[in-house]
């Protein structure tokens, strides 16, 4: 399923700090050199020894390739306004960069010490779990493939949502090495639902 858009209600304000994200990240993309990535990049043993710290910040505006950085600054495009609007540009950043280092940590459990992860996916999954949170009734519109054919359905955010959890689980329980750093999409989910408890809220229609 491929997230197109969402019914929302309309954020009172342009969710600046959305676009300045989306920014960063599609700017760093094209500018980082491999050196750049090797440097900035996560390694889990590093991490849980306490050492290059900053990394699990710097990782999350580092992407291995195009369709990476699309289908989450797309996602992020889809999602945050609303998250944003909800907790102000302050809580969102806080929920952003927690979620996205809770990711790399849960991640950095879970993996071999000499293993890497670069991607904002775990800021984004924490965005997604805010959005199940705070706007429960909204639904997706997603593109759905049934065998040869491929369809748009309107489908509720707590389904779509849902489903997606479903399957990030599924692939950290699986043992197929497929580069998606499976770990970080299930912690930053976890934190963003717990933020979005815990922080202030500015806005919240639906």
């Amino acid at each position: 399923m491929i997230p197109i858009s969402d019914e929302e209600t309309r954020p009172n304000q342009a969710p600046l700090l959305t676009y300045l994200l989306i920014a960063a990240n599609v700017v760093v993309f094209f500018l980082a050199t491999d050196a750049d990535i090797h440097a900035y990049a996560l390694r889990a043993g590093d991490l849980l020894a306490g050492q290059d710290l900053i990394t699990a910040f710097t990782s999350l505006f580092l992407h291995g390739g195009f369709f990476h950085l699309l289908f989450n600054v797309w996602s992020l495009w889809i999602f945050g306004d609303n998250v944003e609007d909800d907790l102000g540009w302050l809580g969102y950043l806080l929920l952003y960069l927690a979620a996205g280092v809770a990711g790399n940590l849960a991640f950095a459990l879970l993996a071999s010490p000499s293993e890497m992860a670069i991607g904002a996916s775990g800021a984004i999954s924490g965005v997604m779990g805010a959005y199940l949170i705070l706007h429960p009734r909204n639904r997706v519109l997603t593109l759905v493939p049934l065998g040869f054919w491929i369809t748009t359905m309107r489908i509720n955010a707590p389904i779509f949502i849902g489903i997606w959890f479903l399957l990030q689980f599924a692939g950290l329980a699986g043992s197929a090495q497929d580069g998606i750093a499976y770990s970080a999409h299930v912690g930053g989910f976890l934190a963003g639902l717990a933020l979005a408890k815990l922080l202030p809220k500015k806005n919240l229609a639906a």
